[in-house]
């Protein structure tokens, strides 16, 4: 019963002040609604995040040339046509299925007076499988199209669209520009689902007219350079042992004993995914630390309110000792207020957080927000413990105050 009247009390007492409570609570309601938002958004950006890259294929090994990270070697060794052959081979890397390569270069395509900037991604006739993407009109590369550096290409949606006006446009057979180069069209690829970079923003020519009509990538006794290889892995339980296989060989082809010298990187979805979401996670923790110190502010708000509560009601407090209570009710009347006071600013600051989530996917497309139990739960700890912790101390000044000296207080 002392608990419901220490409740009603508080309530009392709340209502005799509305504006100043709810100033007191402003600081609670900005730091909750601070730190559910950008939990919410961290954890439904984090879930965008690994959806994307699950669809990028966890059955296929990424090489790519790049500087040395440490070490005191700077020079950087490319990939070639020689490392995608050998790479293929099942003497070198027993656990890779098949492998396809791309040579990327930027281009500049025109039909009529229609011109676009577009990647241009000169590919082997093994990507179209490895990176499961065939065309939805027209058809794929040949060994022979590669063999005799044909000028021809496939175009993703988004270039037709840029260069057509829809998306829904078939222009196999057309004629475009390419560098200054005319290319026939032979097919449309099927539209992908877009991840941080448009897949669909590309063209796609045999490998061999990249390298040559387009760039200049021959090297002495090399042949020609690619940008990426694409490995496919038969078994994705064996994809640590391919690794290696695929990282001894270019070690060894590169002539480089320190691993930590290695002038490339193997890498897959999952770990691109992992590292992107590890970010992520230490970003939005960095930014719900910082949304934390409002309450931090709110909570001292709260004492210093209860304080002024403590102060403005001292007579009270000795007239209620002088008639009986006990030191625990008086705690308990002040301690129950501060808890109140956190309470209600936790839950406008939940409500707050549900606004923004509700507005963020018109920002952010494509990305699901919601507050989830476990959020609410810890914005209701967090708000109670503020109440009880900065409740406390003038709770207990006032549950120590002398009843005499209380009831003489002007």
């Amino acid at each position: 019963m002392r608990f419901f009247e220490s409740i009603r009390i508080a309530i009392s007492s709340l209502m005799l002040n509305r504006m100043r409570a709810v100033l007191t609570m402003l600081g609670i309601i900005i730091g909750v609604g601070a730190v559910v938002s950008l939990i919410s958004l961290g954890r439904g950006v984090q879930d965008y995040v690994s959806s994307q890259f699950e669809g990028l294929g966890a059955d296929i090994l990424t090489v790519r040339a790049q500087s040395p990270t440490r070490g005191f070697s700077s020079a950087t060794n490319p990939l070639t046509v020689v490392d995608v052959e050998s790479l293929a081979d099942p003497a070198v890397a027993p656990n890779v299925n098949q492998v396809a390569a791309d040579y990327t270069v930027q281009g500049t395509v025109v039909d009529g007076y229609t011109s676009v900037s577009v990647t241009v991604r000169g590919v082997t006739s093994s990507y179209f499988a490895v990176q499961d993407w065939m065309p939805s009109s027209g058809s794929i590369f040949t060994q022979g199209d590669i063999d005799q550096q044909r000028e021809i290409a496939l175009l993703g949606t988004t270039v037709v669209e840029d260069l057509f006006g829809s998306s829904t446009m078939n222009p196999t057979g057309r004629t475009i520009l390419i560098n200054d180069r005319a290319f026939v069209i032979v097919g449309v690829m099927e539209q992908r689902t877009a991840t941080f970079q448009d897949p669909n923003n590309a063209i796609l020519v045999p490998i061999s007219t990249a390298q040559t009509r387009l760039s200049s990538a021959r090297i002495a006794g090399e042949g020609y350079t690619v940008s990426t290889i694409y490995a496919q892995i038969a078994d994705t339980t064996l994809i640590d042992t391919a690794t290696s296989e695929i990282e001894a060989y270019l070690l060894r082809k590169h002539g480089i004993i320190d691993p930590d010298q290695a002038d490339f990187t193997v890498s897959n979805s999952s770990t691109i995914a992992e590292s992107r979401t590890a970010v992520l996670e230490t970003l939005t923790l960095f930014l719900s630390g910082i949304a934390a110190i409002s309450l931090l502010v709110g909570g001292i708000g709260v004492m210093n309110i209860m304080l002024v509560s403590v102060s403005e009601r001292t007579q009270e407090i000795g007239l209620r000792k002088a008639v009986g209570a006990q030191r625990s009710d008086i705690l308990s009347q002040f301690l129950v207020e501060s808890v109140l006071l956190s309470l209600l600013g936790g839950a406008g600051g939940i409500v707050v957080s549900w606004c923004v989530l509700q507005i963020a996917p018109n920002l952010i497309s494509g990305v699901t927000f919601a507050i989830s139990s476990d959020i609410v739960l810890l914005a209701t700890g967090v708000s109670s413990g503020i109440g009880i912790f900065f409740g406390l101390f003038p709770a207990n000044r006032a549950a120590s105050m002398n009843p005499i000296q209380a009831l003489r207080y002007e």
